[in-house]
């Protein structure tokens, strides 16, 4: 079965059985690597992507229900190598540890943030409390993410745009650099 669906603003058509799931689709047939595999059954949140911009679980997403959607994953929300505000503050406040769990958090933050940009640290931890972290605790997460809230407002309030990105993605000791251990864009 062919199936055709937008991946990071790009039409793409895929091959595979209506039952397959996204996810393999995404990591195995497209290369995006950057969304895991955690459970496998829809319970920790690493495998998160936005279809028609709210979070799923790609892990129990047929590969069917993709056809004809828009589908982003983490790594379209970065610009090239320049991170967003969220995607830096995860990283400056302690939030990506191993990062199994990062790529997951990092979309439903997004998509947290765009749904309520003003939400407080309660909230926030409600919209979060898909994605499970074994290495952060939450609290660091939690920072990160309310730091963003709190900067986005503060531009709002001053009359300027939120924040754009403003360096190259940083890494962790010991972590490769963007697009290092890819097996490279799509075709």
């Amino acid at each position: 079965m062919k199936v055709s669906l937008v991946v990071n603003g790009a039409p793409r058509e895929v091959e595979g059985g209506p039952l397959r799931r996204l996810l393999d689709v995404l990591r195995e047939d497209l290369a995006l690597t950057g969304t895991k595999e955690g459970c496998g059954e829809g319970e920790c949140g690493a495998c998160t992507v936005l279809i028609d911009g709210e979070p799923v679980n790609s892990c129990l997403v047929p590969l069917a229900q993709a056809a004809g959607r828009e589908v982003r994953t983490v790594e379209a929300l970065a610009s090239g190598e320049l991170l967003t505000d969220l995607q830096e503050a995860l990283v400056r406040c302690g939030g990506t540890q191993c990062g199994i769990c990062t790529p997951g958090i990092a979309v439903c933050a997004t998509a947290a943030l765009a749904r309520e940009p003003g939400a407080d640290r309660l909230r926030l931890r409600e919209l979060l409390a898909g994605n499970l972290c074994r290495c952060t605790g939450y609290q660091l997460v939690i920072d990160a993410v309310a730091e963003v809230v709190a900067r986005r407002a503060d531009a709002t309030d001053a009359g300027a745009a939120p924040p754009l990105p403003a360096r190259t993605a940083p890494t962790a000791p010991g972590q490769a650099g963007p697009g290092v251990g890819s097996r490279g864009a799509a075709p």
